[in-house]
């Protein structure tokens, strides 16, 4: 091959694909640490700075070279994108769903767990009026998020909802929720 087209096409581009690599595994890791997952971070942290060393290197042995630095850079900005993207479609862990309805909420609450998830629900008052509201709150896998809004959206499409990640729930409530996720709901 011509040193030219490696120099200047070739070796831009493998710093481009390895960063997107070493960057996105980067994502995932922050995210399996943020999830308390003691094996998959480290590993994948073994790999990130792997591909990184070997990226740096080439650009260090190429320093008048300006598209390794753009590509470099490229590389950087679309692994955080892609990173984000593998994440969002893992959807690793847990989340909680905070929802404050108008008072009459039972047919909310009614269609939650006839789809299998478990509700916390009390009576409250909210906003600056004053009115009375319902709160639920429920504990669901993360992949299940959508299923659970477009339940909410058709049945309370007025409903205020907050969704957020759980860390660690106690031993039974995360049996109770991996053995639904399987797809066998048990009653507790």
């Amino acid at each position: 091959m011509d040193s030219t087209l490696i120099d200047f096409v070739l070796l831009p581009l493998l710093i481009f694909f390895a960063r997107i690599i070493d960057v996105s595994m980067g994502t995932l890791r922050i995210v399996m640490i943020a999830k308390g997952q003691k094996r998959i971070a480290p590993f994948l942290g073994f790999f990130e700075v792997l591909i990184w060393l070997i990226a740096i290197g080439r650009i260090m042995q190429n320093l008048d070279n300006w598209l390794c630095y753009v590509a470099y850079a490229g590389g950087y900005a679309t692994g955080n994108y892609i990173g984000m993207l593998i994440e969002e479609k893992l959807a690793v862990g847990i989340v909680q769903l905070q929802i404050v309805t108008g008072i009459d909420s039972d047919k909310l609450i009614n269609e939650l767990i006839l789809a299998g998830y478990g509700i916390t629900h009390h009576n409250a008052e909210g906003g600056a009026s004053g009115k009375g509201v319902c709160v639920l709150y429920s504990v669901v896998m993360r992949n299940d998020v959508r299923k659970v809004v477009s339940i909410i959206k058709e049945h309370n499409p007025n409903a205020f909802y907050s969704i957020g990640d759980v860390r660690f729930v106690n031993k039974e409530l995360s049996t109770y929720i991996t053995d639904k996720y399987k797809g066998g709901i048990i009653a507790k």
